[in-house]
């Protein structure tokens, strides 16, 4: 097999991951048109402050061909991720797995015809599993995990709801227009049976390990702390200081970090549901 290098700068591609590698379906023009098959690849270059890309094309099909899936494109900066917990919860799936993926970014506001073709409902996530379809991050996450049980993100059935209403307590609160109507007391009774929780169990909810249920809650944690900091002037309690310490942790991994949407999309997503 023979292959062939090159150095492209890193705005030339988005929503990169440094341990994955994905399919290029276009590559530059300088190269072997023949070449069918390209992957690339993020190098951290520790003597620069930004990031270079590397290319391989390779003469030969790989045996790991990338799993397409189809995500929510950004509003605020064209040809980036866009915001959508449940769209992340399952790139951080793929990344956690060490999963080659390519995402197709889909304009939600605007759906294409092959979109709605493979996705009626019009929504995202969805991914393509042995030539199917499939949508639900629920269903994707678990499927994932029973086709690539290595490493395994399953956690007991008694863990897998631990910090479940955070998330419609939160969007209950940030909704509100009464401050007195109690939704704030509510998210802070979740927030705090949470850091309890972790207290006695953590770091992560099934102990040392990240897993599913930490998958599921981490965007929908940094949703929060976006959102309630730009729309209500509010962030968690110091006195909270085992759920900090986890969403800290959770942001900070290297697979979350590739996942991420960026906060301006994210202000954007819920401005429609805070001033309707």
């Amino acid at each position: 097999m023979s292959s062939a290098t090159s150095i492209i700068p890193p705005t030339a591609f988005v929503a990169l991951s440094s341990t994955l590698k994905y399919r290029v379906n276009k590559f530059s023009q300088n190269n072997n048109n023949n070449i069918k098959n390209f992957f690339f690849t993020v190098r951290r270059n520790s003597s620069r402050a930004r990031r270079s890309l590397t290319i391989t094309s390779m003469s030969t099909t790989t045996s790991s061909d990338p799993l397409e899936v189809c995500v929510k494109a950004s509003i605020t900066s064209p040809g980036k991720l866009g915001d959508c917990p449940f769209t992340q919860r399952v790139l951080l799936t793929l990344e956690e797995k060490h999963l080659p993926y390519e995402m197709k970014l889909v304009d939600l506001t605007n759906k294409p015809e092959w979109f709605l073709k493979i996705s009626p409902e019009g929504k995202v996530p969805v991914i393509k599993l042995e030539e199917k379809w499939i949508a639900d991050s629920d269903v994707i996450t678990q499927s994932l995990d029973e086709k690539y049980p290595d490493p395994s993100l399953t956690a007991p059935p008694e863990k897998a709801s631990v910090g479940s209403k955070i998330f419609s307590t939160f969007v209950g609160f940030l909704k509100s227009k009464d401050p007195s109507d109690g939704t704030e007391q509510a998210l802070l009774n979740e927030l705090t049976v949470f850091n309890d929780y972790i207290k006695e169990n953590g770091p992560f909810i099934n102990g040392k390990d990240v897993s599913a249920p930490d998958l599921a809650l981490g965007p929908k944690l940094y949703h929060l702390e976006i959102a309630l900091s730009y729309y209500k002037n509010w962030s968690i309690p110091d006195s909270l200081s085992y759920t900090k310490s986890y969403m800290k942790t959770i942001f900070s991994r290297e697979s979350f970090v590739n996942t991420r949407a960026l906060k301006e999309d994210v202000i954007a997503g819920w401005r429609s549901k805070v001033m309707g």
